[in-house]
């Protein structure tokens, strides 16, 4: 009997690893040919068997054992139950049903290769919904990100096996500016708060406000450099933390793409976009024609400027950066891929464009508050000055003096890239003042919902006396 995708059973099939992540359709299609099968005791498999097909419990509770000694008890209302129960085949162990029990039989090709996650903005894609009856499952939330998706089911198993608990008080700091990398950290449960001093002696700028399901620390661990943001707790916390050696092998090392400049220059030219993550000093003194430079610290800012539709061929210096730039876009459904050893790897070298100082490319980013971060003048409240300084270079040249025409247009040219980083940061800060304006527009706006409840019970209390 084909099982219904809204019904109990379905959606308790939906929270199946890796089942939640495929699309609608194969989903659907799946449990229309997919029978529940039920047994009260006996055993499921015993070790040795080859039958390729996976089994996932349902109900009931199952005991893992290997020559009479118990090694493991499964229970359907259990994590470990979204997982097929000793997937290795041939199987390790034998697979005994504690009374009575429900599970799939399941084809290991469907479980182990699902549809590859399709990068186009779809909202029907997921099949995992959180349910509103249960807030703290944080391992659907979880599976949502793009990252996760990417991961094989055995990877999933492992990362879940392996990561530690630990917990924060409301104000705690979990991890500082300038700390050296150690762990990767998913949220179980709570809030926290990431800021950023611009430098020592400034003030903490607020980035953005995580929670359930989310993740952070990944920066440092892929770079190598220090950490470049602090975490705060804003509630008391619950997090899940993974090492460095864990995250490189079940995270970083199926989720990052590499490509060679030979693959570059192909995806190039089917309409790929080549990304330059380094500084803008670093950018100007030299970068690969075509380039779009737009540097770590503030490509966060400047997400929504990229289209999902087009890879992201991501450079800097030697591939550290490009790793952490990378795994940023594709938590935010990118398809991204990193140009191996960086623009100073041996494996490719490519030709670099230097550039005079008056011709460097800049990147034209749009933010959403509609200001455009290039701007082609020293300051457009000041046109007069722009008229002047063009002023005195016409009549540098007219007077037939190339060293003063130079030297004006160098001024001028150095005048602009100082305006342009200032508008830059001031552009940023604009931004995060508008995330946290709105941060507290929706908890004012939760607060007034309530209110108006509470006057709304206590007007008919009173019609009632």
């Amino acid at each position: 009997m084909a099982i219904d995708v809204n019904s109990e059973d379905g959606l308790i099939i939906r929270k199946l690893i890796p089942l939640g992540t495929l699309p609608c359709a194969q989903f659907s299609a799946l449990c229309e040919n997919t029978v529940i099968e039920g047994t009260r005791g006996g055993t499921l498999f015993k070790k040795g068997d080859t039958d390729p097909r996976l089994i996932y419990l349902l109900s009931g509770e199952v005991t893992l054992q290997a020559e009479g000694l118990i090694i493991e008890v499964i229970a359907a209302e259990s994590e470990a139950a979204r997982f097929a129960l000793a997937h290795q085949i041939p199987r390790k162990i034998d697979a005994v049903a504690n009374g009575v029990v429900r599970f799939l039989r399941l084809d290991a090709d469907t479980v182990n290769n699902p549809t590859p996650l399709d990068y186009k903005e779809d909202n029907s894609y997921m099949v995992i919904e959180e349910p509103e009856d249960d807030p703290n499952d944080w391992m659907t939330a979880l599976l949502k990100s793009p990252v996760f998706q990417r991961l094989p089911p055995a990877n999933l198993q492992k990362i879940l096996i392996t990561l530690e608990e630990v917990c924060f008080d409301e104000g705690e700091t979990i991890i500082s500016q300038g700390d050296v990398g150690d762990y990767y950290y998913l949220i179980k449960s709570g809030y926290c708060l990431v800021s950023r001093k611009p430098s020592p002696n400034a003030k903490d700028i607020k980035l953005a406000q995580l929670g359930k399901g989310e993740a952070f620390g990944e920066d440092a661990l892929l770079s190598g450099a220090p950490r470049n943001v602090t975490i705060t707790a804003l509630t008391n916390m619950v997090l899940l933390r993974l090492d460095e050696q864990h995250f490189s092998s079940l995270i970083k090392e199926p989720s990052l793409k590499f490509i060679d400049q030979a693959q570059m220059q192909e995806v190039l030219n089917q309409g790929a976009i080549l990304l330059d993550v380094r500084s803008q000093d670093d950018y100007k003194a030299g970068h690969l024609p075509g380039t779009i430079n737009a540097p770590f610290f503030s490509l966060r800012m400047q997400l929504k400027t990229l289209n999902r539709e087009q890879p992201v061929v991501v450079v800097c210096d030697n591939g550290k950066v490009s790793e952490a730039a990378a795994f940023l876009l594709l938590r935010h459904r990118f398809n991204a891929l990193i140009l191996k050893g960086g623009m100073n790897g041996s494996a490719a070298k490519p030709e670099v464009k230097k550039v005079p100082e008056s011709e460097h490319e800049t990147a034209h980013f749009v933010i959403d508050d509609g200001i455009e971060t290039l701007i082609s003048s020293v300051d457009e409240s000041r046109p007069q000055n722009r008229q002047e300084q063009s002023g005195q270079i016409l009549s540098a040249a007219d007077s037939g003096a190339p060293e003063d025409q130079l030297r004006l247009m160098k001024s001028e040219n150095e005048a602009l890239r100082r305006a342009n980083l200032q508008l830059n940061d001031k552009c940023l800060k604009l931004e995060v003042e508008k995330e946290e304006v709105l941060r507290q527009y929706r908890i004012l706006q939760k607060q007034m919902e309530k209110l108006t409840q509470m006057l709304g019970k206590a007007k008919g209390d009173q019609g009632v006396l």
